[in-house]
């Protein structure tokens, strides 16, 4: 028999449940980049204080670490579709009352971490939908292109973020960030179906999060799965937030928004590459060498780079970071249909964590060393893992279940 023809993205986008939580999601990611951008802006503005600005641009990740870990088993329990347009709907509520500036500041960062605090549980609902409306390989390209609109979505939200606060000033722009989340939670309401019923259960929400949650990491191939994706993409984004003092020591610090803008567009080539070229029974191969490829390139900021070769290794190892679209697949298969939600719920908020504490860990080296000293510690580390757990990942993603 003739090889099965190989899944595309327009048969993906064919199932309007998933059609519909990946547009929304691709909106409000960008809604969400766009409203921090512009918050930080404001604030400095009103205050003058660069610390309460950076409070502004990270304020959500240890909310997120609490909600995730709190409010886990919510996901598993809703229906989704009312929850995630509520959790829109409730983010385009509160752009709209900081966009009007009668908040004062403190007001601001709490509405922020506020939401932070649940977002992992409309993170992980969408998930869930994904999970259980993609099966098999069609999961992997599904998965392939939501991260490709990640990427996409964080690189516009940037880039028209600066625009959008230059052109518009910081109050419209926070209108714009309202409206784009007041689509995403007015798409997700008309059209996303009605999913499983909301699941009754005798145990509290908190007691079964973290019940599943220590349950989910006692699973050793679970828990190899989960670190892999953690770790490496913490690396890349402590270096990526130590881009713009590397820059501002070897030329000037305009020129980090190229090096900035390295490591998303690699990941949007390599997600492409993986998701959509590469057949599925050779994923697992790659997984190994995507690693690597992640965190050794970054080891060559120890030295004086060119800037076109600082460029070039940084959209390398954003390239690597498409060794997720294979890790998550095996991921999906090996949590029980009844935690999904929750299993992704963990994932999204290790993640968001990860990513949110590894500047500010490799800032402290690079305030002992230099930038491009803690850029290469931090590649040094995701080489690290490759070669500590490699052997134990390509057992897990091997074994037939």
């Amino acid at each position: 028999m003739p090889p099965d023809p190989p899944i595309r993205y327009r048969d993906v986008l064919a199932e309007p449940r998933f059609r519909t939580v990946f547009g929304a999601r691709s909106l409000a990611t960008a809604a969400d980049t766009l409203r921090t951008v512009a918050l930080s802006v404001l604030i400095f503005l009103a205050t003058g204080s660069a610390l309460l600005s950076a409070i502004a641009h990270g304020a959500s990740f240890v909310p997120q670490l609490i909600g995730g870990s709190l409010l886990g088993a919510l996901t598993d329990r809703a229906e989704p579709r009312g929850l995630i347009a509520l959790g829109y709907g409730v983010e385009s509520a509160v752009a709209l009352l900081l966009a009007t500036g009668i908040t004062p500041v403190w007001l601001s960062l709490s509405l922020v971490a506020a939401i932070a605090f649940v977002t992992p549980v409309f993170t992980g609902l969408t998930g869930r939908v994904i999970a259980d409306v993609l099966p098999g390989e069609r999961y992997a390209v599904g998965r392939s292109m939501s991260l490709l609109a990640s990427s996409v979505a964080q690189l516009v939200g940037l880039v028209g973020g600066g625009g959008a606060v230059a052109l518009l000033g910081s109050g419209r722009a926070l209108l714009v960030s309202a409206v784009l989340h007041a689509l995403a939670c007015l798409w997700v309401r008309t059209r996303l179906p009605v999913g499983r019923p909301a699941r009754r259960e005798r145990t509290g929400t908190v007691r079964a999060g973290w019940t599943t949650n220590r349950r989910l990491l006692r699973d050793r191939d679970l828990r190899v799965l989960i670190v892999a994706q953690w770790l490496p993409t913490a690396a890349a984004a402590g270096a990526e937030g130590l881009f713009i003092p590397y820059a501002a020591a070897r030329w000037a610090a305009e020129s980090a928004s190229l090096l900035l803008a390295g490591l998303p567009a690699g990941m949007v080539v390599g997600t492409v590459l993986v998701g959509r070229l590469v057949p599925p029974g050779s994923r697992d191969r790659l997984v190994i060498p995507l690693l690597v490829l992640v965190g050794a390139p970054l080891t060559a900021f120890w030295f004086p780079l060119p800037f076109a070769v600082a460029l070039f290794l940084s959209t390398l190892s954003g390239a690597g970071l498409a060794y997720g679209v294979c890790v998550q697949s095996r991921f999906r298969d090996l949590v029980p249909v009844r935690e999904r939600g929750q299993a992704f719920t963990l994932l999204a908020t290790g993640l968001m964590t990860a990513q949110g504490l590894s500047p500010a860990v490799f800032g402290l080296v690079a305030d002992h060393t230099t930038a491009g000293a803690a850029v290469a510690v931090a590649g040094l580390l995701a080489v690290v893992h490759v070669v500590w757990r490699g052997p134990d990942l390509i057992r897990v993603l091997r074994t037939t279940t």
